[in-house]
C-alpha cells in the first residue's frame, strides 16, 4: 500500500501501515533529515553548536562574570584586550566582552520573536491566498507587492520613527516588513498542494476548508517553513543592527551589537577593538545561521539525499 495509490496524505494520519510504508515514512521524516544533515554537513552541525553556545552564554551571563555591564570604572577607560578584559573596556571603563554577551540577548530576541511573528502572519495569509484564490488571493498578493516594493530597512525605519523607537518598535517594524516573502512562498506551495489527490479526496467528502488547510496542507509546508525561519533570522539581526546603528533601535542603558558599533565608531582609529568586537559578533552569529539554513535546505531537498 502507498499513499499515492490510496490518494491520502502522510500528514493525514492513516492507520494500519504496512512495514515497508513505515520504513519509507521514517526515512522521509523531518527528524531523519536533520540527522542526515548533521552526518553529511559538518559545517551546519558546527554552526548549530556555535548558535547554542552563544544563546547559552547570553542566558547564563550573570552566573559566570563578576562585571556589571552598566557600571562604569573610570580607572580602566579604554583598557586594551587582556586576560582580565577579553575585549577591552569602553570609554566608561565597562567590560566590553560582558556587554557583548548582554547585547546578544537583544540580538537573539530580535532575531527570533519578530521572525516568528512575521512567519505566522505570512503563513496564514499565504495559506488563505493559495487555497481560496480569487479576490482573497488578489488583495493579499497586492498588499505583499506593496510591502516588497519598499526597501525593508527604509520601511522599518519609517515604522520605528512612527512608533517612537525602542525595542518594541523594532519588534513591530520587523514583523511588518518581513511577512511578505513568507506569504509568497507558502501561497505557491499551497496552490500546488490543493490540486493533490488527498486534498481532492478530503474536499469530496465534505471536509471543511479550515480543516483541510491546517490538517492536510500546513503540515506539508513545515519543511519549507523551517528553512525560511533559519534563513530569515540573520536578516532580522542585520536589520536590528542597522536600525540601532542609525539611532532608531535599542536605546541606552540597554545594549545591542548595532548600538555598540554606533557608539564606538568615533574611536575606530584610536581604539579599534571597541567597534571591531561587536562587528565580529554580528558576523559570526549571522554566518552561523546562514550555514545552518543552507544545511537544513539541503536536508529538506529530496534530491540531495543519498
Amino acid at each position: 500500500m502507498s499513499f499515492t495509490e490510496e490518494g491520502l496524505s502522510p500528514a493525514a494520519g492513516v492507520p494500519n501501515f504496512e512495514e515497508d510504508d513505515i520504513e519509507r515514512l521514517d526515512d522521509e521524516s523531518v527528524f531523519a533529515r536533520f540527522l542526515w544533515m548533521f552526518r553529511k554537513n559538518k559545517l551546519a552541525a558546527f554552526s548549530l553548536l556555535v548558535i547554542c553556545v552563544i544563546m547559552l552564554a547570553a542566558l547564563t551571563v550573570p552566573l559566570y562574570t563578576p562585571y556589571d555591564p552598566n557600571k562604569p570604572s573610570l580607572g580602566e577607560r579604554f583598557a586594551p584586550p587582556s586576560p582580565a578584559h577579553w575585549a577591552g573596556c569602553d570609554d566608561l571603563g565597562r567590560d566590553q566582552f560582558v556587554r557583548l554577551i548582554y547585547g546578544a540577548r537583544i540580538s537573539i530576541m530580535i532575531g527570533l520573536l519578530p521572525t516568528t511573528l512575521s512567519m505566522i502572519i505570512g503563513t496564514a495569509l499565504g495559506l488563505v491566498a493559495g487555497y481560496f484564490g480569487g479576490s482573497a488571493d488578489f488583495w493579499i498578493m497586492r498588499l505583499a507587492d506593496i510591502v516588497l516594493a519598499f526597501p525593508s530597512l527604509l520601511l522599518a525605519m519609517v515604522v520605528s520613527y512612527t512608533l517612537g523607537g525602542g525595542i518594541m518598535s523594532i519588534f513591530v517594524a520587523l514583523s511588518v516588513v518581513s511577512w511578505a516573502g513568507t506569504a509568497r512562498v507558502i501561497r505557491a506551495q499551497t496552490m500546488s498542494l490543493r490540486e493533490k489527490e488527498f486534498v481532492e479526496a478530503a474536499r469530496s467528502i465534505g471536509v471543511r476548508p479550515c480543516v483541510i488547510i491546517f490538517r492536510h496542507i500546513l503540515p506539508n509546508c513545515v519543511p519549507n517553513l523551517i528553512v525560511l525561519f533559519t534563513l530569515n533570522i540573520p536578516g532580522a539581526i542585520m536589520n536590528e543592527s542597522s536600525l540601532s546603528f542609525l539611532g532608531v533601535g535599542a536605546a541606552p542603558p540597554s545594549t545591542s551589537w548595532g548600538l555598540m558599533i554606533f557608539r564606538y565608531k568615533t574611536y575606530l582609529m584610536s581604539y579599534p577593538w571597541l567597534a571591531i568586537a561587536p562587528g565580529l559578533a554580528i558576523l559570526v552569529f549571522v554566518l552561523a545561521f546562514n550555514f545552518l539554513g543552507d544545511g537544513i535546505r539541503d536536508a529538506m531537498d529530496p534530491y540531495m539525499k543519498d
